[in-house]
This record gives C-alpha cells, sequence and structure tokens, in this order.
C-alpha cells in the first residue's frame, strides 16, 4: 500500500494535470477552425459554416469524421517511417511546449526557471518535421515547400530570439511566471511596442501563416510540403498548425501583455479570474491572426527574406542596444 501512496497516486495527480491542458488545448484547436471560418466568411460578406448543427458549430465534429474515416495513402517511392513520422513530431512538439506556460498564479504544468530556453528548443526543432516531411514524401513540390519553410523558420526565429532577449533584460530572469508578474506595473508591450509589432509579424512567419504562407503557396507548389498527405496524417499537419497559432498567441501574451494580469488592477477588472484574463488576450491575438489572413496578400519569397534578414535583424539588435543602454543610465537592474 506504501508502494501506492508514493508511485501511483502522485503520477495520477501528473496525469490529470496533463490532460486539464491537453484536451481543452485540443477543443481549442477544433473550434479555431471553425472560429477562423466564421471570421473569414465574415470579412468577405460570406456565412461561412452554418449547416452542421445550429450556426454551424458541429462543423469541427464532421471535418474530423471526414478526416478520419479518409484511406492513408502512402506514395509508392516515400520513405515510410519518416513519412509517417513526421506528423507525429509536428504535433507532439506543438503540445510539449505548453507545460512551461502559466494560465494564472501557480498555474503551470512546470515551472523552470529556464522556460524561455525550452521554448526555443521546442521552437528550434519545429522545423524538423516540415523537413522530414517533404524529403520522405519524395515529391518535388513537397521538398521546395520544406526548403522554403526551413529558411524562412529559421530567418525569423533569429529576430524572436532577439526581441525576447529585450524582454529578458527588462526582467532578470528566463522564468516565464517571473516575466508575467514583472509586469504587474505595465505591460511591455507598451515600453518595448516596436518589438511587440516584431514579435507578431514573426510569429506569423514562424508559423507559416498568411501572408507569409509561402510552404503551402498553392498557385506555384499546390500545397507545399503535405502534398502527399491524406487522412489523419494530414490532420496532424493541420491540428500542429493551428495548436501553433496558440502557442504563438500564449507566448505573446505571457512576453508582452501581462499573462494572466488583468489590464487595470481595479475593480470590477481584477474581479475576473486569471485563467479567463489569460483566454480572452489569447483570443484577441488569434483573432488577428485571422484579420491579417483575410486582408493581406502573400508576399513574394525575396521579400519575406529581406524582411526577416533586413528589417527586423537589424531593428531588433538595435533595440536589444537601446534597451540595455536605458536600464543602465537609469541604474535600473531588475
Amino acid at each position: 500500500m506504501e508502494f501506492v501512496d508514493t508511485y501511483v497516486i502522485p503520477g495520477a495527480i501528473i496525469v490529470a494535470q496533463i490532460l486539464a491542458v491537453v484536451v481543452p488545448l485540443l477543443v481549442a484547436v477544433a473550434y479555431l477552425t471553425y472560429f477562423e471560418r466564421k471570421v473569414i466568411g465574415a470579412i468577405q460578406l460570406r456565412k461561412g459554416p452554418n449547416v452542421v448543427g445550429p450556426f454551424g458549430l458541429f462543423q469541427p465534429f464532421a471535418d474530423a469524421l471526414k478526416l478520419l474515416s479518409k484511406e492513408t495513402i502512402l506514395p509508392a517511392g516515400a520513405n515510410k517511417i519518416i513519412f509517417l513520422l513526421a506528423p507525429m513530431l509536428t504535433f507532439v512538439l506543438s503540445l510539449i511546449a505548453w507545460a512551461v506556460i502559466p494560465f494564472g498564479e501557480g498555474m503551470v504544468l512546470a515551472d523552470i526557471n529556464v522556460g524561455v530556453l525550452y521554448l526555443f528548443a521546442i521552437s528550434s526543432l519545429g522545423v524538423y518535421g516540415v523537413i522530414m516531411s517533404g524529403w520522405a514524401s519524395n515529391s518535388k513540390y513537397a521538398f521546395l515547400g520544406a526548403l522554403r519553410s526551413a529558411a524562412q523558420m529559421v530567418s525569423y526565429e533569429v529576430s524572436i530570439g532577439f526581441v525576447i532577449i529585450t524582454v529578458l533584460l527588462c526582467v532578470g530572469s528566463l522564468n516565464l511566471t517571473a516575466i508575467v508578474e514583472a509586469q504587474r506595473t505595465v505591460w511591455f508591450a507598451i515600453p518595448l511596442l516596436p518589438m511587440f509589432v516584431v514579435f507578431f509579424i514573426s510569429a506569423l512567419a514562424e508559423t507559416n501563416r498568411a501572408p507569409f504562407d509561402l510552404p503551402e503557396g498553392e498557385s506555384e507548389l499546390v500545397a507545399g510540403y503535405f502534398v502527399e498527405y491524406s487522412s489523419m496524417s494530414f490532420a496532424l499537419f493541420f491540428l500542429g498548425e493551428y495548436a501553433n497559432m496558440i502557442l504563438m498567441s500564449g507566448i505573446t501574451v505571457v512576453l508582452f501583455l501581462g499573462g494572466w494580469l488583468p489590464p487595470f488592477d481595479i475593480a470590477p477588472f481584477n474581479w475576473v479570474p486569471g485563467p479567463i484574463w489569460f483566454m480572452l488576450k489569447i483570443s484577441l491575438i488569434l483573432f488577428v491572426f485571422l484579420w491579417v489572413r483575410a486582408t493581406f496578400p502573400r508576399y513574394r519569397y525575396d521579400q519575406l527574406m529581406r524582411l526577416g534578414w533586413k528589417v527586423f535583424l537589424p531593428l531588433s539588435l538595435l533595440w536589444v542596444v537601446i534597451t540595455a543602454g536605458v536600464l543602465v543610465a537609469f541604474d535600473w537592474v531588475p
């Protein structure tokens, strides 16, 4: 009985905590697809999904059932093991990054002191799923899409790195909870506004979203790196992309919008629980993701690279120097 008390029960609690994060996240991913179609439909003066269930609310379940019931086709020339591993890797990486994201005060799976480094590591691994899928498909279109995506993600990760350094200089810690707590007086989106904008645009590029969806360019690459995928293997890429959108929105909220903190520490704002504020802020960032998709045309590839290397990189480097200079000049040590 001692063995059960010591090992099984804590293990069950950990599993319950993980499920408490993963299950709502999967539901959010499903309904983000519905929300996207409704928002873009409204912007284009259409109705969007409105047939399956009231207001089309059961559309995500219909889509899931359709994908589940389709046949998984393996191309004859594909490397089958890597071909099937790639979408799994993409999907799993989009979930395990949530381990260090704080939803509220004390509400985090792993409150580690190097949370930012952990997120860096996971986001860097994300490109492997795309490269593996493009190479293993044995298709020219898929391979070109994978090469584009690899170059794009690496280019914008550099800018994201410098942007995060400016936040770390202001906080003096790599712990995500400490970063949120440091914003009790003012959210970093205000003093670091240019970096907030750069981070958000880089997040669009990092998640391969419009107007930076070059790896999936339908006009020239059919569908990019997942052109040979079908059924659940395609669905895993699809889920991974939307889970990454929610993840990048969550990171944006933690770094720049005060995490779970209310906008004003007065009634009635501070009556609302922290996790609710966190979700509302993520929803706002996700709406801007969708708004951008419906508004801007796709960039040319040379424009995409120029923006990353000749605009964002020098700007973020300059802002690191300015931030460090201001902190030293005013003798402000976090």
